[in-house]
């Protein structure tokens, strides 16, 4: 089971860090100590709620819906190939950048939290990441694997937000520098290709026994 707490760490992560408009507000409040921990504690709030209800809610209803399991597995599946197409190009052309030094964060604590939340929910890529790709890679796992894999993927969500809350000014200089956003490209492109073919296969096998 621990090998699953592993993979949901993996994919959950790799989805995590790919969601920039919240990262950047997060840094920014890191870098200048603005209410950092309760931008950090709304983000791990949010992925609480949202990682649950896909891997335990939409998962648990399609156990009893077989076809649509599948379509959503399928759906998963091309979302993590175009998302691993879209990273392994950004970084073959350096694309991906961090842009911290725009806007201003010194705002009150109730400021910054609204700013947060929308950050957070009024994000459709947060739905995407959460319901689809891990409603759909989950789909097919026993309660315990699910959680296992639930437990992976809130340790990845805790260990970004906070990590990253606290290091902020030691991040900074490190993501100005082209050459790590082509490491995390790269990475997030291997991770996403591993897990959309580790799908591809029982599916198959599924369809065709």
């Amino acid at each position: 089971m621990l090998a699953m707490a592993v993979k949901g760490a993996f994919l959950s992560g790799s989805l995590i860090v790919a969601i920039g408009s919240q990262n950047a507000f997060l840094l920014k409040s890191g870098l200048k100590n603005n209410h950092v921990m309760l931008v950090a504690t709304i983000c791990f709030i949010g992925d609480i709620l949202m990682i649950s209800t896909g891997i335990l809610g939409v998962g648990a209803l399609l156990e009893q819906a077989p076809m649509w399991r599948d379509a959503l597995t399928l759906a998963g599946i091309a979302f993590l190939c175009w998302y691993g197409f879209l990273s392994a190009k950004s970084a073959w052309k350096g694309q991906s950048h961090l842009d911290v030094d725009s806007g201003d964060v010194n705002r009150s604590w109730m400021a910054v939290a609204m700013m947060t939340l929308a950050m957070t929910f009024l994000n459709p890529h947060v739905y995407i990441d959460t319901i689809v790709v891990l409603g759909g890679v989950t789909s097919s796992l026993t309660f315990d694997e699910k959680k296992w894999f639930l437990l992976g993927s809130l340790t990845a969500s805790a260990v970004w937000f906070y990590g990253v809350a606290y290091i902020a000014k030691k991040l900074i200089p490190v993501f100005a520098k082209p050459v790590t956003w082509r490491v995390l490209d790269t990475v997030i492109a291997l991770v996403m290709f591993g897990i959309a073919l580790s799908l591809i296969k029982p599916l198959l096998e599924a369809n065709l026994v």
